[in-house]
C-alpha cells in the first residue's frame, strides 16, 4: 500500500493513506485478499466435487435400473411365471383348493361325505367352577404322548385342574375350558387336532377316587365320566370316485400340485387350467423395466448441440459397454429362437415393443414356448443374468466406481478442510499485520498533529 505525505493543514494529519489510520477498514480489507487468494484453489475443489457428484447419481440412475432389469427377470429365470395355474371349484361351500406346485390342467369330480372333527368331551355338572372334583393323578394321553397332574387339595377345583392342562408344558394336545349351564359347570377338553388318531384318553389313579369323574376311555362302552360332544374322526372323500380319507379338512397330499380345503359335506368339480396373466405380466414388466434403462442411458449419454450441454455419462465407456451388451442379448436368440417369435421386438431407438396378440398366441401351450426361451444354460434368462449380476451387486463394477468416487469425494473433502484451514491462518496473518499497521499510522497521525501544533505555534510567535 503506497503511503503519501499530503499538505499540511489546520485540519489534517500530516500522513494520509486511503483511510489508513484510526479509520482502516481492516476487516473488509483483510476478506478481500484472502478472497482472491483462495478463489482459485475453491474453484478447482468445487468444480472437481460438482462433476464427481453429478457422476456419482448418474451412477446410482444406472444401477437401479439395472437393479429393477434384475427383478423383473427373477420369474422368468425360476419358470413360475409360466407354470402358474388357476385353480376353481364349482362350489365353493363345499371345496376350496389352490396351487401350490404345477398341477396338471383337468378337472376332478370330488365329494366329500364326512369333515375331519377333533374330540370334545364334557364332564358332569359341578356347583361351579371353585368346586374340587377330587385328588390324585389325572393321565391326559394321546397317541403316545401323555401328561400326568398332581392334584391336591390346593389345586383340585375344576378351574385349576383346566389351568393346569392349559398350562402343562408337557401338553399333548387338549385344550380345557368351562362350559356353565343352568345344570351347573363342566369341565370340557377338545383335541387341538382333528382325525380319529388325535382323539384323547383320560384316566386317574391314587388319591380319594373322585377324578373318576373325569375319566375317558374311547375303548370303553360304560364308565366314563366324560361324556363324548364331537367323536373324533378323519374326513372322508373321493376324487374321481377313488376313495380316501384325511385326519385334516386342508389336504396337500391328495392331487400333486393342490391342496384341498374341505368346507361341509357335498360335491364340487374341480378344474385346473393355466393362467397366462403372470407370464403376460412378468414379460410385459420386463420390456418396461428395459425401456426405462434404455431412456436412463440416453439421457446420461446426450450431447445437445442448440445449450452445448452433455449428459453426465456422455463417452462413459463402462456405461456404452452395458448398453451394448444388453441390445446385444435382447436382440440375438436363444435356445434357437428370438424374443421376436413371442411378440417383442427391438425398435430402432434401441427400445423394446410388446405385440400383446402375438405374445397371447405363444403363450396358447400353456407357457411351454415361452419357458423354453428363456430356460437352460443358454436361455434369455441365463444370457441376460450373468452380465447383470457382474454390474449390479455390493461385488459389481457399478459398485466399484461408485466406492472409487466416493474415495474422490473424500479426498476433496480433506483438500477442503485443509484449504480452509490455510485460509484462517492467512485471515489471522493478515488481520495481525494489517492491525499494527492501522496502530502504527494512528500513531504517525498523532505524531503529525502535534507537530503541526507546534509549527503553528512558532509561526505565529515569530508574527508578534
Amino acid at each position: 500500500m503506497a503511503i503519501t505525505v499530503g499538505s499540511t493543514t489546520p485540519t489534517s494529519g500530516l500522513l494520509t493513506s486511503m483511510g489508513v489510520g484510526s479509520g482502516l477498514d481492516v476487516a473488509s480489507l483483510v476478506s478481500q485478499l484472502v478472497a482472491a487468494k483462495k478463489a482459485p484453489q475453491q474453484n478447482q475443489v468445487t468444480s472437481q466435487a460438482n462433476a464427481a457428484n453429478t457422476q456419482l447419481s448418474a451412477l446410482g440412475q444406472v444401477s437401479a435400473a439395472l437393479s429393477a432389469l434384475q427383478s423383473a427377470m427373477a420369474p422368468l429365470t425360476d419358470g413360475s411365471a409360466f407354470t402358474a395355474r388357476t385353480v376353481g371349484s364349482s362350489d365353493t361351500t363345499v371345496l376350496g383348493a389352490s396351487a401350490t406346485g404345477t398341477p396338471v390342467n383337468g378337472s376332478y369330480n370330488i365329494v366329500v361325505t364326512q369333515l375331519a372333527s377333533a374330540l370334545k368331551a364334557s364332564s358332569g355338572a359341578f356347583a361351579s367352577s371353585t368346586t374340587a372334583v377330587g385328588t390324585g393323578t389325572l393321565t391326559i394321553a394321546v397317541g403316545s404322548q401323555s401328561m400326568s397332574l398332581t392334584l391336591d387339595s390346593t389345586n383340585n377345583s375344576l378351574a385349576a385342574i383346566r389351568d393346569a392342562i392349559n398350562g402343562a408344558s408337557t401338553n399333548p394336545g387338549v385344550s380345557a375350558t368351562i362350559v356353565t349351564g343352568t345344570d351347573g359347570a363342566h369341565l370340557v377338553l377338545s383335541g387341538t387336532r382333528t382325525g380319529a388318531a388325535n382323539g384323547f384318553s383320560v384316566s386317574s389313579s391314587g388319591g380319594d377316587g373322585k377324578l373318576a369323574a373325569l375319566k375317558y376311555d374311547p375303548a370303553a362302552s360304560t364308565g366314563n365320566g366324560l361324556s363324548v360332544v364331537t367323536a373324533a374322526a378323519d374326513a372322508k372323500y373321493s376324487i374321481d370316485g377313488l376313495a380316501a380319507n384325511s385326519a385334516g379338512n386342508t389336504i396337500s397330499s391328495a392331487i400333486d400340485g393342490l391342496t384341498l380345503n374341505l368346507v361341509k359335506a357335498g360335491s364340487s368339480t374341480l378344474s385346473v387350467s393355466s393362467d397366462s396373466s403372470k407370464a403376460t405380466g412378468a414379460l410385459t414388466n420386463l420390456v418396461n423395466t428395459y425401456n426405462s434403462f434404455v431412456g436412463i442411458y440416453q439421457n446420461l449419454t446426450r450431447y445437445d448441440a442448440t445449450s452445448g450441454t452433455a449428459g453426465a455419462l456422455l463417452g462413459d465407456a463402462t456405461l456404452n459397454g452395458i448398453n451394448n451388451t444388453l441390445s446385444s442379448i435382447i436382440g440375438g436368440t436363444a435356445n434357437g429362437a428370438s424374443l421376436s417369435s413371442i411378440g417383442i421386438s427391438l425398435q430402432v431407438d434401441g427400445t423394446l415393443k410388446l405385440d400383446s396378440g402375438k405374445l397371447a398366441t405363444a403363450l396358447g401351450d400353456g407357457g411351454k414356448q415361452v419357458g423354453a426361451l428363456f430356460g437352460g444354460t443358454n436361455g434369455f434368462a441365463a444370457k441376460l443374468n450373468a452380465p447383470l449380476t457382474s454390474w449390479v451387486g455390493s461385488q459389481g463394477v457399478l459398485a466399484s466406481r461408485t466406492s472409487s468416487i466416493g474415495q474422490q469425494l473424500s479426498d476433496l473433502a480433506n483438500q477442503q478442510t485443509a484449504l480452509n484451514s490455510r485460509m484462517d491462518s492467512l485471515t489471522a496473518l493478515y488481520q495481525a499485520q494489517f492491525t499494527a499497521l492501522d496502530t502504527l499510522m494512528s500513531k504517525l497521525n498523532s505524531t503529525s498533529t502535534y507537530l503541526q501544533q507546534q509549527f503553528d505555534a512558532l509561526t505565529n510567535s515569530s508574527k508578534k
